[in-house]
């Protein structure tokens, strides 16, 4: 059974930092992308960044470049979401998202099979 678990929400201030953290179990021949999205209250899931199994792809959502910075370690099966130079808009459950194959866009939602629970984020003014 896949399994996926975030972890490292919490509330910040305008301008600090986070970092998120996905552990996956189940995905013993996994070898597909990883992605973490995001919903804030009475708005629809959107695309944050994703990477390849391998490390070396890292997609990010134009309002994220610069500021985030998706990674991973295969050895410890989790894949991390540092956030820096947080802003009040970036206030969300924060989710991880894995797929088992490389088919479709990444950056859209439907295309990941397996979702973890998600971790509030709350960035305050």
């Amino acid at each position: 059974q896949v399994q996926l678990v975030e972890s490292g929400g919490g509330l910040v201030q305008t301008g600090g930092s986070l970092r998120l953290s996905c552990a996956a179990s189940g995905l013993t021949f996994y070898s597909g992308t990883t992605g973490w999205f995001r919903q804030a209250p009475g708005k629809e899931r959107e695309f944050v960044a994703s990477i390849s199994w391998s490390g070396d792809m890292t997609y990010y959502a134009d309002s994220m470049k610069g500021r985030f910075t998706i990674s991973r370690d295969n050895a410890k099966n989790t894949v991390y979401l540092q956030m820096n130079s947080l802003k009040p808009e970036d206030t969300a459950v924060y989710y991880c998202a894995a797929r088992r194959f490389e088919l479709g866009a990444r950056d859209l939602a439907r295309n990941y099979d397996y979702w973890g629970q998600g971790t509030q984020v709350t960035v305050s003014e």
